[in-house]
């Protein structure tokens, strides 16, 4: 994964745990549409890796 989709990931995430998920999603969809199938690939399998993160699930242990 490029750096910067990465770093846009992880700040999409940090902007959703925050409430603010407009911005968070306005951040990561442009990154998610313009990558290509390999990227996506690794991006899946971020975001599976990050779920709990990026659902707050984590919290309550």
């Amino acid at each position: 994964m490029r750096p910067s989709t990465l770093h846009a990931l992880q700040r999409a995430a940090e902007l959703n745990s925050q409430g603010r998920f407009i911005e968070a999603v306005s951040i990561a969809e442009p990154v998610i549409l313009a990558a290509d199938s390999e990227e996506c690939a690794e991006i899946r399998r971020w975001l599976a890796d990050h779920r709990d993160d990026l659902t707050g699930r984590g919290d309550n242990g």
